[in-house]
């Protein structure tokens, strides 16, 4: 039920779900087992929209987006497959960090899955961000470019002031990327001296705990289904 069993039959190896399902002779189990994974309790997403073939999340701080062999019950897929009505199938479409929380897609067709995966990997989805970085941004009276290759690769990021807080210690900016590097908006951010607030593996990292504060808030696309254009904002 958590996702750590696996089942190899004819070379194709997948998930196992259901504990009565027949085993054949040449089949071969993987069973996966990590305490600290399997004792894990998933926090609950906030489904935003439903249009049959794809559903937008609100997804929060801890769930992953993806599972591993070691289980997947603490992920926005298997939340979706479990709670949504109809049930359906959930396929992977792009990713958000463990550590952030906002917006993602989910879709429950292979055919849907392709195409929105296609806009993510050709940059025809508009993704904005906001960010609460260490530091008094007040100098961005206009919009930052970073434009700053990350693992050997082109990455851009623009950058805008919303409001400086806590007398000049830190600051709420608008965050818009062009590319999807893993960890861009925290590698980029850290880069200019205001890494997220929460952010421990590239800035500081605080005493008291707090989560990441870097939220995706909205997605616009031109819908695969419908052909219209939609947007989804926090």
């Amino acid at each position: 039920m958590k996702g750590a069993v696996w089942l190899t039959r004819s070379g194709y190896t997948q998930r196992l779900r259901r504990a009565s399902r027949q085993l054949r002779e040449r089949d071969t189990l993987h069973l996966y087992y990590d305490d600290r994974v399997l004792n894990e309790t998933p926090q609950a997403p906030l489904l935003i929209a439903d249009n049959g073939g794809y559903s937008v999340w609100n997804k929060p701080y801890g769930l992953r987006s993806q599972g591993s062999k070691w289980g997947d019950h603490c992920t926005l897929m298997r939340w979706a497959e479990q709670h949504l009505e109809p049930p359906r199938t959930a396929f992977t479409v792009h990713r958000l960090d463990r550590a952030a929380n906002g917006l993602m897609l989910v879709a429950h067709a292979k055919t849907t899955a392709a195409a929105l995966a296609k806009l993510f990997r050709e940059r025809h989805v508009e993704k904005h961000y906001q960010a609460l970085v260490v530091g008094d941004c007040s100098a961005l009276t206009d919009t930052l470019v970073i434009d700053e290759a990350l693992d050997g690769k082109r990455a851009s990021t623009e950058v805008r002031l919303r409001q400086v807080v806590d007398a000049g210690e830190r600051s709420w900016l608008d965050v818009q990327i062009h590319t999807g590097r893993k960890h861009q908006i925290r590698r980029h951010l850290a880069g200019i001296g205001h890494p997220v607030v929460g952010d421990r593996l590239y800035g500081t990292g605080v005493a008291d705990g707090i989560d990441l504060q870097l939220t995706a808030c909205l997605l616009a696309f031109d819908c695969p289904l419908s052909g219209a254009r939609v947007e989804f904002r926090l």
